[in-house]
């Protein structure tokens, strides 16, 4: 009996403390937020902006591997990528947020999603992507950063240095939205300088060899819009432009860079800070896309890439290099 009253008494104890035990209320852990970032292709200008993103994230307050998951997926300029990386972001990362670089990136998760925040990580025209519906007012669940050239200022850039241009070519990719959009502005406004263009498309990388030989022999110059093909291609590009010492002219810093003349640039880096900033806002509750207006203020440095002068024989003015050297950057 005394046996079975000690056994009745332990097995109480042991319920007892395993109440207790299960009893207690367990605090969860904060969720850490994740944003997901696609990106359209390696190449400098969109490496830059990846970077920017990442930034101003952390100028943010949310720092990758403390309090925030990046999740980061690159198609190598592939639509059946872009298309199952949307859909790996969206639903197996389950991002709070996702940032898409470049407007194919942009549009993939447009297809992805109508309910997780899209924020554009510069995509020259949204509403000509069909992304948004006005600048002021996006209207759905997208906002960002729009990368509108200052090709105004890049013409007058152009025409400083080259007062007796007479033909300049404009080499781009036809199924690039962002690029036509900028074509169609350039050609609009280089009407003002009478100028003859000269269009010459790509469909590919490995056109552009090709396209290049058949350009530099009836342009004295060449302009170059905000393109991912030509951007990934643009030492193939240089080094055909250099046989006939054709300078040429991009819309972005590391176009210049990797050797074009001369351009009031678009800061990719900046555009992704911007990019960052606005995701952080989401994430934080402070911003709605459907009410927050396209970020559309793009700052321009006068890049000039003096090694690249030297190069092909052109004499760049001082007063542009002391200006580069304060507002901009001058490669050497």
């Amino acid at each position: 009996m005394k046996r079975m009253l000690a056994m009745i008494g332990a097995l109480l104890v042991f319920l007892g403390v395993a109440f207790f035990t299960t009893g207690k209320q367990v605090t969860p852990k904060a969720k850490i937020p994740t944003v997901g970032i696609l990106q359209l292709m390696s190449h400098p200008a969109l490496d830059q902006i990846h970077k920017g993103i990442v930034a101003g994230l952390k100028e943010s307050g949310y720092t990758q591997g403390k309090n925030l998951k990046i999740v980061f997926r690159n198609a190598e300029n592939d639509q059946s990528n872009l298309k199952t990386m949307s859909q790996t972001l969206v639903e197996r990362a389950d991002s709070d947020v996702v940032v898409g670089i470049a407007t194919p990136s942009a549009q993939a998760l447009a297809n992805t999603t109508k309910t997780t925040p899209i924020v554009l990580g510069a995509v020259t025209d949204p509403v000509g992507a069909k992304l948004v519906k006005s600048i002021t007012h996006p209207g759905g669940n997208i906002s960002g950063v729009s990368d509108p050239a200052p090709i105004n200022k890049q013409l007058a850039l152009i025409h400083e240095l080259m007062p007796k241009l007479k033909t300049i070519g404009v080499i781009s990719t036809l199924s690039d939205d962002s690029a036509q959009a900028d074509v169609n502005c350039f050609t609009k406004l280089v009407k003002q300088y009478g100028w003859t263009v000269k269009k010459y498309n790509v469909s590919s990388t490995n056109d552009v060899n090709q396209v290049a030989q058949t350009m530099v022999n009836q342009v004295d110059a060449v302009w170059v819009p905000t393109d991912n093909t030509i951007a990934s291609a643009m030492q193939t590009l240089v080094n055909v432009a250099d046989t006939k010492n054709v300078p040429i002219f991009p819309t972005v810093d590391t176009m210049v860079k990797d050797g074009g003349l001369a351009t009031m640039s678009l800061n990719q880096f900046d555009l992704g800070v911007r990019a960052g900033r606005m995701a952080a806002k989401v994430l934080k509750g402070t911003a709605k896309l459907a009410t927050t207006p396209i970020d559309d203020k793009t700052r321009s440095d006068l890049v000039i890439n003096l090694k690249q002068a030297k190069r092909i024989g052109f004499t760049i003015p001082q007063k542009l290099i002391d200006q580069a050297k304060k507002n901009g950057e001058v490669i050497q």
